[in-house]
């Protein structure tokens, strides 16, 4: 018999991609699921799927117990497995609603207090206590933790907790592993991809980019996104229309096409938790500069795949993009450290699907 596990995120994305449909089909074969997020629920292809509005923050958590009590109650699950802190105290409550005993596994990602501070507004900011409080108490309480990297299961155990397991999120690289990496183009380019909010310090990389555009005549940014912070973009395209290229959006094919066009990838967030476009860049033989912060460090290695600096050091990712657009064997080197490095992070959706049953199989009891 398939364990039965309802997934709780905070939105899914439909029709799905090609890339997701590979994961779900297989972890079709391994569970008999149902889906919970916040979405269109036309086109799914999920066994069931909650056509949640998409509120903002607070009304949103607001709603989501009874909406996860009452596919408790329909559904029966062996486990509730959450993404994120916030969604497994949503769970916790639903279950406590529901009166029933389904374990709930916490999908851990990324920072849990990253969310109200460098997320949308600033006024998130007014919750940081009550939700660094809930996100904290609900990882107390889970019957079960699941984190992607070193840097989650560090902040799992800075509150006293030991992961149940540890395993990357699943992510398709087929689109940028069919072919071998390109060598680099002739002219300079830095590619950013990501949305375009606080945590990614967009605003940070514009500013270096200023500084570092003149250092290097030759060179371009690309900035692929879109979010809060389109008009932080929007005036560095005005500023420096020559050396600065913005694409509100790509499809996996296309970022792969925009990283064999590109000399590095640079990604300066202020939090980060598996930075899946990192490995993008290294199935494409393409160094990072990166910030070292959250889950980055575990995959860049200063000097090897790519460089690190402080995320708040505006003139340290300045100098390091002009160090990496100016040095071409440095650039094809940490190129190659790059690819060499991408088979320690790729999964197949197979494996992401046995790796799931088994935790689940684990928490509930079942095994």
């Amino acid at each position: 018999m398939k364990p039965r596990v309802l997934f709780v995120s905070r939105r899914v994305n439909t029709p799905l991609s090609e890339s997701e449909r590979r994961k779900w089909d297989a972890v079709r074969e391994e569970l008999d699921f149902r889906m919970l997020a916040a979405g269109n629920a036309d086109g799914a292809e999920f066994p069931l799927f909650a056509d949640a509005p998409v509120l903002a923050g607070p009304a949103y958590y607001a709603a989501l117990p009874a909406r996860i009590a009452v596919e408790l109650r329909r559904f029966r699950p062996h486990a509730v497995v959450a993404q994120g802190a916030h969604e497994t105290a949503a769970a916790l409550t639903a279950r406590r609603l529901a009166r029933l005993e389904t374990s709930v596994i916490a999908d851990v990602h990324g920072d849990y207090r990253a969310p109200t501070r460098l997320y949308g507004s600033r006024l998130r900011g007014l919750l940081n206590g009550v939700a660094d409080r809930t996100a904290e108490r609900a990882l107390r309480h889970a019957d079960g933790i699941r984190t992607v990297t070193a840097y989650t299961t560090g902040l799992v155990r800075e509150l006293g907790l030991e992961p149940t397991d540890e395993f990357p999120a699943y992510m398709d690289f087929e689109s940028f592993l069919q072919a071998p990496p390109l060598p680099l183009p002739e002219r300079p380019q830095a590619l950013f991809v990501g949305v375009l909010e606080r945590y990614k310090n967009v605003d940070g990389l514009a500013e270096a980019w200023r500084r570092a555009a003149p250092l290097k005549p030759s060179a371009r940014l690309r900035l692929v996104g879109t979010g809060a912070l389109t008009g932080a973009v929007e005036r560095l395209v005005d500023e420096l229309p020559e050396q600065t290229l913005w694409t509100p959006r790509l499809s996996q094919r296309e970022v792969s096409a925009a990283l064999d066009e590109s000399t590095v990838l640079v990604l300066p967030s202020r939090s980060e938790g598996m930075g899946r476009v990192v490995v993008e860049a290294f199935c494409r033989g393409r160094a990072v500069v990166g910030s070292r912060v959250g889950g980055i460090p575990d995959l860049v290695e200063e000097g090897v795949n790519g460089l690190l600096v402080d995320p708040a050091d505006v003139e340290g990712l300045s100098d390091a993009l002009v160090r990496v657009l100016s040095d071409r064997p440095l650039a094809e080197r940490l190129g190659r450290g790059a690819h060499a490095s991408a088979g320690d992070w790729t999964m197949a959706p197979e494996e992401f699907a046995r790796r799931i049953r088994a935790l689940v199989e684990r928490v509930a009891g079942l095994s």
